[in-house]
Order: C-alpha cells, then structure tokens, then sequence
C-alpha cells in the first residue's frame, strides 16, 4: 500500500497538524505502509526520501504560496504511483489536486484538520474565504473518505454539514513508543520560571489573534505568587510583550514572559516542569488542540476554553484531565488558576487521569488502524489482495491484562506468525500491553460478539494477504501449546476446530447432540474459538451472510459445509483445566433456546433431516 500525504509543514517547523502528520507517517511506515509526504517549506539536508518540501514564495492571509507546488504533486504521483491520497486540509496547495488528472484516478482521504473560520476578528481571512470555499467543496465532494478529528468539530463545521455521509471521526493521536525527550534530560534542565515563582503556569501556540494569549496576560497579572511563560513566535510578538508592560504595575516584574521558539527538549522540560498548563483560544480554528496531549504524556492538568463547537474541551472533558472556563472571561480564568493554584490533590488526579487517558484513547497507534482500514476499503474492489504471507493469529480478548503478554508470547515462541488483537472495548491495559509485546491490536468502535471479533480478525488477514489463520478465544489461553498441531492439518481440511476433551453439564451435551442430529455434523465440540481457517474457508468467513450468523459455532459451520470446504475436528492435549462459563449451556432454558434457533439455521440451510428427505448436493 502507498500513500501520499498532502500537508502544510513537516518538522522540525512546529506546530500540532505538522506533530501529527509525522507521528502518522512514521506509524504507517512501522505498519508496513510505504507512506510519502508531500509539504511545503525548504528541502533540509536530514530529510528522509519520503519527504519532499517545496518552497514558498510568500504568505497570503496566513496561507503558504508555492508556485512549484502543483508540478511537484504532479511529479510525486507520477514516481510513487499512489494507492491513496491523503490530504490534510486547511491547506491551499491540496486545491491542486482538482486540476490533475492523474490526482482524480487515485481515491481520496481528506484530513479535516480546521475549518476556516470566517473569522471575527480578523476580517481579512472571511473575506478570503469567500473565494477560497467553493474549491474546498469540490474537494470535499470528490473525497470517497473525510476525517473529522472530533464528533463536537463534526457537527458544528459548516463545510462538512453536506458530506456528513463521508465523515468518520478519527481523534488525533501522538507517538508514544519513543519518548520525545528521555527523562534524565528533563530532570537536567534548569528551571525557566523565577526562583520565587510559586505556581507555574504555560501556553504554548503561535503567537496569532486565535489563540486568547492577552486573556491569559490579562488573567495572571495580579495573582500573587503566578507565572505565566507562552512559547512560540508569530506576527502578535510585539503587541503582546506591549500588553504584558502595560498590565504590570511600576516597579513589579512581569507575571508573564515570552520565551518564543524553543527546541522539542526544551518544550517537554518546560511540559514537565509547569505545575499547569492552558489553552485559552478564542475561535474553532482551535480544532483540537496536539499540545494538550503532550501536557498529558507528562501528567500535567490543564485548563482550556470551553469553546462551543471546538475538540478541545472534547479532548478534556474525554480524559478527564482539567477545567474548561468561558472563553475570553478574565474573571474566570482568574478564579479557575486561583482554585488549581490551592488545591494540589485536585491537580494530582487530574494530571493522573490524563495520562491514563492519553495511552488508552490518544496515542498514534488507533489512529493509524482507522485510516488503513478505510484506506483498504477504498481501494480492495479494484486491486483484490493476493495471499503473500503464510500465516496469522487472531486473539479475540476483552480485558485480558493479566494474561495477554504471556499469551503473545507463547504464540510467538512456538509458531512463525503475524499476531492480530481484535479487542472488545477493554477498559484495562490489554491493548497497551499487546502492542508493547508486538501484536498488532484492533479496537473496533462497537462492542462486539467473540464471533464479531474473529470475523473482524479474519477479514483483516485476507486485506493484508495472508493464506491462512488460526482464532483464539483468550479465554480459553490454554489452546495456544496446541497451535503447530492445529496448523499440520492444512493439508487435511480446509477448517480444523480445536476439540479438548472435558466433562461438560448435561444440558449441553443434550445441546450437542441435537446438534449433531440436526445439521449432520460429526463433531465432539461445536464451540471451540481454537479454529484454523486456510484462505479459502476465510474467504467464506469473511462473507456478509457470515457477519449474520452471530450464533458462529452452528451457522459458521453450516455456511463452510454448504460452500464444499471441507471440516476436521482436531483432538488436542488440555494443558490447563477449561471451565465452563457459558451461560448458555449452563440451563436447561438457555441451552433449548440454542438449540431452536440452530434448528431454525439448519433449516434454511438445507439440512436434510428436516426437509421431508429432500436431499440436495448442498447442506
């Protein structure tokens, strides 16, 4: 799979959508994907092949002009040859790719980064916008895929109020397998704030008429004992440093200071050392906000604009991690400083809870996951996948925590495969612990069966090419010793099912054996997740009348037998004593109403017991 991104900047310039843009190609590459990125700005001698910058002539309304941009993009799809384009927007120079034709053959995914706010306070960006609009919606409109970084920004973006049918939300993320700036580094950095300072406070962003800054100057300049440092540059430099002498009474220092650009290390000492940290932007061109989730990876508490219609209070209220308080009201931001100020156990638990949160919900990796999910979607009904690798795992979990590490380990220890995690909406740290162990780890949206979650497991192999599978329930973690017995039946069958012999309640073996009677099939155990599938009984798995079956352990069965593959059932070894948790085999009520609705699939089956003996080929 080849990607090209479309953006604005790429590092070191800095800014959140530019953090973003190379966390996500980075991850993508680590994935697999050969991602490129195409931007603007001057080549620099340490950038990777894979990132192209153009140069810009000058700057219209705060947007880049590069006149070599359109040639350059050109040029890029012509060598790559792109599966997908992926265009971060707002960005001018993405326009483009409406005028080539050799753009409009490859499908579209559109980042929506920000709307364009028609602004306010800045007159000269509305009025710019008028002319800019209605090539962004023939963009939009041309794009098979659009993501929106939170469900708040979704529904109050006016431009992406026609495409809502298109749109997807796909919160940002941060790379968190390589820490920006290892912690001996931070705790080697002197302090930036005065030695008498006696709560520290930081903003960071572009010095620019959207961020609030002179709220926050405004805010700390007669609180005792508080200072404020913003980091960053931009065309308000001046203004502010003449609002900050103007609010500091004669004689007094300064309760705000302006530190202007500074290095990643000297960002995350300054991160790590703030006792909090704020974000008081006054329009939505505030999206998201990249840099409360790096407050977060150092667990400091933050305080943000309760800005109707923006991510930011979304990204806060979701990790719990701070205050929101009414935007441009100075009284407030002085009250909710004062309240943080004075309550350290509140800022405790809530730099806590972001951190928690961040790993859980904000990290690069889900992310990632969506956008090669819609990438493969985008482009698998014109280019099937092939079987180019050998063989999958697919472990099925639901808070697992405590056993998931030991799990992928064994798996890896006795056979040579790729390790997926389809996760059901764990809220403990199974997910983390699978990627730092190196499965790959899916966490669909919704809660799914175990059946829903194997099927998402198989469906994700065929996409990525490989021949066969094995599914593992994590319940049953036993099963895993038994996996290269399980794959030597490869050349028998074209499923194999995991049979372990143990006693089972009489209600279920009742249940089995009508089973057996009812659809013919010869098997011990009709519920063991332990399955291996070669690629073309995935390919009956992967079916939309597969998806339906939700009671898999029957009507799986029935849909392989009636397609001519052809079914094994394999005696393993139990190393650990399985216990029965099924509910379902447990009464006599739950296991007959299993059995009428198996009889119900047998019948539209075919099954011959139960068609007056009209027996067909197929079953």
């Amino acid at each position: 799979m080849r990607v090209l991104h479309v953006g604005k900047f790429y590092p070191p310039y800095r800014g959140g959508m530019e953090v973003f843009l190379a966390d996500l190609i980075c991850e993508q590459r680590r994935q697999g994907i050969d991602a490129h990125a195409l931007v603007h700005g001057d080549p620099l001698p340490a950038d990777p092949p894979w990132v192209q910058r153009i140069p810009v002539q000058f700057n219209l309304v705060y947007a880049p002009m590069a006149m070599g941009f359109r040639r350059a993009l050109r040029r890029a799809i012509d060598q790559i040859k792109p599966d997908v384009l992926h265009l971060h927007m707002p960005n001018n120079s993405a326009l483009w790719a409406l005028t080539l034709p050799s753009a409009r053959k490859v499908p579209w995914v559109v980042h929506w980064h920000s709307d364009v706010v028609v602004s306010n306070i800045k007159w000269s960006v509305a009025l710019a916008y008028l002319l800019y609009r209605p090539f962004e919606q023939a963009l939009l409109e041309r794009a098979q895929q659009i993501f929106a970084t939170s469900p708040p920004y979704l529904k109050a973006s006016s431009a992406l109020r026609a495409w809502t049918d298109k749109c997807d939300v796909v919160p940002l993320g941060i790379n968190l397998r390589e820490a920006s700036v290892d912690a001996q580094t931070i705790s080697k950095t002197p302090s930036f704030w005065r030695a008498d300072t006696q709560f520290r406070l930081l903003s960071v962003g572009r010095l620019t008429y959207y961020k609030g800054f002179e709220t926050l100057i405004h805010a700390v300049s007669t609180l005792p004992g508080v200072e404020l440092l913003i980091v960053g540059s931009g065309e308000l430099q001046e203004t502010l440093e003449e609002l900050i002498s103007n609010v500091t009474p004669h004689g007094a220092q300064p309760a705000t200071r302006l530190l202007g650009a500074v290095d990643e290390a000297q960002k995350h000492a300054l991160l790590a050392q703030c006792d909090l940290f704020c974000l008081a932007s006054r329009e939505r061109t505030e999206a998201f906000g990249v840099v409360l989730l790096e407050a977060m990876q150092h667990a400091r508490p933050c305080l943000v604009t309760d800005l109707p219609g923006s991510g930011m209070p979304w990204v806060v209220s979701r990790a719990q991690c701070g205050l929101h308080v009414p935007f441009e009201d100075v009284d407030a931001w002085r009250s909710s400083i004062a309240r943080l100020h004075h309550d350290p156990a509140l800022r405790h638990r809530l730099g806590k809870a972001g951190y928690e949160a961040l790993h859980q919900h904000f990290s690069i990796s889900p992310c990632e996951r969506t956008a090669a999910l819609h990438y493969r979607a985008m482009t698998s009904s014109s280019q099937p996948v092939q079987p180019t690798r050998r063989l999958m795992v697919v472990i099925a979990t639901h808070n697992n925590a405590a056993d998931i590490a030991h799990l992928i380990q064994r798996v890896r220890g006795l056979v040579n495969a790729a390790v997926l995690v389809v996760d059901n909406r764990s809220t403990d740290a199974t997910c983390h612990l699978a990627e730092q162990y190196g499965a790959k780890v899916l966490r669909p949206l919704l809660a799914m069966t175990t059946w829903g979650s194997l099927q998402t497991g198989i469906r994700h192999a065929l996409a990525q090419g490989y021949a066969s599978v094995i599914t593992i329930d994590a319940e049953g973690r036993y099963e895993v010793e038994e996996l290269p017995t399980l794959i030597n039946t490869d050349s028998e069958a074209d499923m194999a099912v995991g049979y372990f012999a143990t006693s089972n309640s009489l209600p279920r073996r009742a249940a089995w054996q009508w089973f057996r009677w009812v659809t013919g099939l010869g098997l011990r155990d009709f519920v063991s997740g332990f399955r291996f599938y070669n690629h073309a009984a995935m390919q009956v798995a992967a079916l939309a009348e597969a998806t339906l079956l939700d009671y898999q352990d029957i009507g799986t069965l029935l849909l392989m037998k009636r397609e001519g593959k052809r079914i094994a059932e394999v005696p393993l070894a139990m190393h650990t004593p399985k216990i029965d948790r099924s509910k379902i085999f447990r009464s006599w009520a739950y296991a007959a109403r299993y059995m009428v609705v198996s009889t119900l699939l047998s019948i539209a089956h075919g099954r011959p017991a139960l068609r007056a003996k009209k027996i067909t080929k197929n079953v």
